[in-house]
């Protein structure tokens, strides 16, 4: 069965819907979160997967969380909506093993700041006709790795920041769980 673990910043709905997607051919091994307040722990612990909450300082300043993911041996490192950037020794250590979805189609409306409902609200102020999700790799910068898939929906001039999240979220539990495990199956 291949492993992988979760890193994710908030409710966690991504992440339990990999693992009711997966579960029968993933091991979800452990969630890390970096907030203590964040519905994803409630998740882990009703899903049963073990957790590892952390600090800035384990994650920044010292290898404890990537001695962790070392022990762990994962196939690979999903991040479900983590807001933390990625250090540059966990991507060297990692490479090409970490992935992430961003809720808009990449290059534009990534970067530092943009996430959740920063990321709507830029898209329907710039009327776009559509939006999107972009998974891709990780690497040392916020949102510039490898794309892997791409999936698009399209806007009318009715939507507003709720409406497109609500249409972002359709394609993030369709299209990441099968975006992991065909990674794994590769």
């Amino acid at each position: 069965m291949k492993k992988i673990v979760i890193f994710a910043s908030g409710s966690g709905s991504n992440a339990e819907n990999i693992y009711h997607q997966l579960h029968s051919t993933v091991e979800i091994q452990c969630i890390f979160c970096n907030n203590s307040k964040a519905g994803v722990i409630e998740r882990a612990e009703r899903l049963n997967i073990p957790l590892v909450i952390f600090n800035r300082s384990e994650w920044t300043d010292s290898q404890t969380i990537e001695n962790q993911i070392s022990e762990l041996n994962p196939d690979l490192i999903v991040l479900a909506g983590f807001l933390w950037k990625v250090p540059e020794s966990f991507v060297a250590r990692f490479p090409q093993k970490i992935i992430n979805i961003h809720p808009a189609l990449l290059p534009n409306y990534g970067g530092k700041g943009m996430y959740g409902q920063h990321v709507h609200e830029a898209v329907i102020a710039a009327k776009e006709p559509k939006s999107g999700i972009t998974i891709h790799y990780v690497n040392e910068h916020y949102d510039e790795g490898e794309y892997i898939l791409k999936a698009e929906c399209e806007l009318t001039s009715l939507d507003t920041p709720d409406t497109l999240a609500q249409k972002i979220h359709e394609l993030e539990f369709q299209y990441f769980p099968l975006t992991i495990q065909k990674l794994l199956t590769a």
